[in-house]
């Protein structure tokens, strides 16, 4: 084993990714109050060629020239929309047929392995880094996403949570077809 030189690692070329099928999964950042937490999501969901990032209320955007520092070019491949209210946002994604997904803790967790076919297109509602996702958006999502966790604090930064939560979800739907829409370029 050897680790691969930046030349050999296979990329498709940044033009042509606004191009390559998309796994239908989308995202809504609802709060998220550091922009270095921002750009993370950014460089994750290109890294899992998900469809969008909404970004709402106080989330940073692209214009921020520190969200460069994490997302690393991320934020030019990656589509993303701000909006003033994560709950309008969220009423319109479940009327344009999205299932809401939560990223949180409740009393009706669901596991990303007991995601359906059916639950996608699939838009993750990640929240503020001290309140987490808003009251308003729990009673809209149709589930509640929950990382198991072993250890004390019970709780993880947002941007790995979301980075766990929407690798996992990439899997499950991939796991649905061995055609999936969204092959390696």
């Amino acid at each position: 084993m050897r680790k691969l030189k930046h030349e050999e690692i296979p990329r498709p070329d940044p033009g042509e990714v606004p191009l390559l099928p998309k796994h239908p999964i989308a995202a809504l950042l609802d709060n998220v109050r550091s922009i270095h937490n921002v750009g993370s999501i950014f460089r994750t969901s290109d890294a899992a060629r998900i469809e969008r990032l909404w970004l709402t209320g106080i989330t940073g955007t692209p214009e921020h020239p520190d969200l460069h520092k994490t997302a690393l070019g991320a934020q030019d491949v990656v589509s993303w929309t701000h909006e003033e209210g994560a709950p309008a946002c969220a009423a319109r994604l479940r009327r344009e047929g999205y299932t809401l997904a939560a990223l949180e803790l409740t009393d009706a967790p669901t596991a990303a392995r007991d995601v359906e076919p059916d639950h996608f297109p699939l838009c993750l509602a990640v929240g503020n880094e001290v309140r987490g996702v808003q009251d308003e958006l729990i009673e809209q999502a149709d589930l509640a996403l929950e990382i198991p966790q072993y250890g004390a604090k019970q709780s993880l930064n947002v941007s790995v949570a979301y980075g766990i939560a929407v690798f996992d979800l990439v899997r499950r739907y991939r796991s649905f077809s061995s055609t999936s829409t969204a092959e390696h370029a």
